[in-house]
């Protein structure tokens, strides 16, 4: 099966898809490691649909090049390049079983039938569905249906995995159990992987690194640790993970450190680079916390909504700032909307940010 001695490099250079005068992504760069799971990210219409379908060659770039391994396949079909897809929709052949499911590929590339079953079984052990081969995807659940998909890709031992949004038809519970198996399976393996989802959590648990994109640029590049502590603009800060997005003022600069005023409370941040001035403020909701306001410092509010959650209170705080959103785990000591309260922040969560950059009007919404 596959090995990481057969994983391989994705590199974009320059690379541009347009649909007549819609551009769906736009003179793109960027580099996909040997063995890395890298995920696209970003909301609906920003391109990195259109970014996965050109590597998988289901779309053909309009500019630029696209190397896999270090060869250049831009103008190669699909059926020329060595990836697999797993779809959104598992996308399996409902009158086949299981196993003759997983083997379909091994068939039509020619395998002897002995080499397809073993190389069938090999794939169902590899995702932990051993004694599944006979049964029909109708009588499986639909982790269970996305591991076999996961597995018909796998048998093919391409040099390049792609996962086309593959945990949105699940709810919840599962789809957090079945990213674990998928992320754990990557590293097992070591498979080079390119994984598209809108949901900013999936892409956190699962990649090495993440591509956020937005109107068919790429807004950001980076771990998932310096994506979400130290977004490159407001639209990062903002789309990873929750963030009160407020306006604070730098007043001075030592080094690398800031001493900044918000809403009317001084505090020491990394200053980034920015100089003296109006700044934009990310303030992600667990920074904040809540304390009785009389004779508290911080910044003085009043609680305006709380909801009980189990293991925390989300609040909505009317404050200096504006409304802020706050998620507290004191559920012991709950405040009532319409309690006066202090909203201390801690330096953690608390980061300047440049404010959105690149943006740009596309016409049309462009996957």
């Amino acid at each position: 099966m596959t090995t990481a001695s057969k994983a391989a490099s994705v590199e974009f250079i320059g690379v541009t898809k347009a649909y007549g005068q819609v551009v769906a992504i736009d003179d793109i760069d960027f580099v996909v490691e040997p063995g890395n799971l890298v995920t696209l990210l970003g909301p609906s219409g920003c391109g990195k649909t259109t970014t996965l379908r050109l590597i998988a060659g289901l779309e053909m770039a309009s500019s630029g090049t696209i190397l896999i391994g270090g060869k250049d396949v831009t103008r190669l079909a699909a059926t020329d390049r060595d990836v697999s897809m797993v779809f959104q929709s598992y996308a399996l052949f409902p009158h086949m079983t299981v196993r003759e499911n997983v083997g379909y590929g091994l068939k039509v590339s020619g395998g002897a039938k002995a080499d397809v079953h073993a190389g069938a079984e090999d794939g169902l052990a590899m995702v932990g569905l051993e004694g599944y081969g006979d049964r029909l995807p109708s009588e499986l659940s639909g982790g269970q249906q996305q591991r076999v998909a996961v597995a018909r890709a796998l048998v093919l031992e391409p040099q390049v995995l792609l996962f086309d949004e593959p945990l949105s038809n699940l709810d919840a519970k599962l789809r957090r159990r079945v990213r674990e198996e998928i992320h754990d399976l990557q590293r097992k393996l070591g498979l080079t992987s390119v994984y598209v989802t809108h949901d900013q959590e999936e892409a956190l648990a699962v990649s090495n690194r993440i591509i956020v994109m937005n109107n068919a640029v790429i807004a950001q590049e980076g771990t998932p640790h310096q994506l979400y502590e130290e977004p490159a603009d407001t639209f990062v800060a903002d789309f990873i993970g929750d963030s009160n997005m407020v306006s604070g003022e730098i007043l001075a600069v030592n080094g690398k450190e800031a001493r900044v005023a918000i809403g009317g409370v001084e505090m020491s941040l990394p200053s980034r680079g920015l100089p003296p001035g109006a700044v934009d403020v990310a303030i992600r909701p667990e920074a904040c916390r809540l304390s009785n306001s009389a004779g508290a410092e911080g910044m003085q509010g009043s609680v305006l909504k709380a909801v009980y959650l189990g293991t925390h209170i989300e609040y909505t705080v009317d404050s200096a700032l504006g409304e802020l959103f706050i998620i507290d785990h004191q559920v012991d000591t709950p405040f009532a909307p319409g309690s006066s309260v202090a909203i201390i922040m801690a330096s953690r969560g608390v980061t300047l940010v440049n404010p959105n950059s690149g943006e740009r009007d596309m016409a049309g919404e462009n996957q």
